[in-house]
């Protein structure tokens, strides 16, 4: 009887360990990055930090994001006026979706029903069912969208417009714009804070961050940069994303090649942190551990330790890289 109950507490103990060690691929997170030139997508394994394939897409694939239950990812292939359908299984394109001129960037409603496509060349914002794959609605903005938010309740969409340099809130009940909100030259990425209260806009050009007041559409303030050495038009503000807190943000700064973390609650910039050159878009791995930057002009992403704000790894990826996504 004793020698039945070791064993079977030995067998527990390997019938543990054994769905401990499957368990551990599938919660390994895995980061997608769309290389703008190179008409493809460079996968990495973040456990390992390393490439792991690299899968042939559209020309001009640009703004991408996940499905709902991360099986397919969302490429914009601009050139290619369609948003393509990436199967994350097999790694193979298994349709597309009507998504109007020129899709930039695109976000996904927090149902997982609806995309939201910026058409730079048209000056719409495409609504797309995603299980008919129908166009449900095209909502006229200013020129040469870009950027888009929504907030976390999904009741309010944000189109950023390069040329308008406005910040276009839309009522995604009524799909109407309901305020414009006049910010600095070139606005490119557009950030809610995560209690919803603040939307954070990204102006190129400009140099500057745009802390805008969601209640009343009004701008708080104007955050700026500067860094030692540097012109100011080398620093060009684009991709920001929060702590899973809400405490900091990160701001990429395109050719000032640095990534800006910002206190959130006293808007000043706490910290430079060197990455590579041309830093562009940014995304978390879902548990906020590692912070993927980028770079569009070295070919390469920098993945960055958000507790010790120290860059751990460069990892070389296609040519021009431009957004990422991240799946748990």
């Amino acid at each position: 009887m004793q020698t039945a109950l070791k064993f079977s507490a030995r067998a527990a103990v390997v019938l543990a360990l054994s769905l401990s060690f499957a368990r551990s691929p599938a919660m390994a997170a895995t980061a997608y990055v769309s290389n703008e030139k190179g008409n493809s997508i460079t996968v990495i394994d973040d456990a390992k930090l390393a490439v792991a394939d690299t899968v042939k897409v559209g020309r001009r694939p640009r703004g991408i994001v996940l499905n709902k239950d991360n099986t397919q990812l969302f490429i914009c292939a601009g050139d290619d006026d369609t948003i393509q359908i990436l199967d994350l299984k097999t790694l193979k394109i298994v349709g597309d979706l009507p998504s109007g001129a020129d899709p930039e960037l695109l976000i996904l409603s927090p149902d997982g029903a609806l995309l939201y496509v910026a058409n730079e060349n048209n000056n719409l914002v495409t609504v797309i069912d995603v299980a008919t794959r129908k166009v449900l609605e095209q909502i006229p903005v200013g020129v040469e969208p870009e950027g888009m938010a929504l907030s976390p309740d999904g009741k309010i969409l944000v189109n950023t417009s390069e040329t308008t340099n406005m910040a276009h809130m839309i009522d995604t009940a009524t799909r109407k714009i309901f305020a414009n909100v006049l910010v600095d030259a070139r606005p490119r990425s557009a950030q809610f804070t995560p209690d919803g209260k603040e939307l954070w806009v990204s102006a190129e050009v400009g140099g500057t961050v745009s802390v805008i007041s969601v209640a009343d559409a009004k701008v708080l303030q104007k955050i700026t940069f500067d860094i030692p050495g540097l012109a100011k038009e080398a620093i060009q503000p684009v991709g920001i994303r929060f702590s899973q807190d809400g405490a900091k943000a990160f701001v990429a700064l395109g050719p000032a090649n640095r990534v800006a973390v910002i206190d959130v609650a006293s808007r000043k910039v706490a910290k430079y942190l060197l990455v590579g050159q041309r830093v562009w878009q940014l995304a978390f791995t879902p548990d906020y551990s590692h912070l993927y930057a980028t770079n569009g002009v070295s070919n390469d992403v920098s993945v960055i330790d958000p507790a010790s704000l120290k860059v751990v790894k460069s990892i070389p990826v296609g040519p021009f890289p431009w957004g990422v996504a991240i799946a748990p």
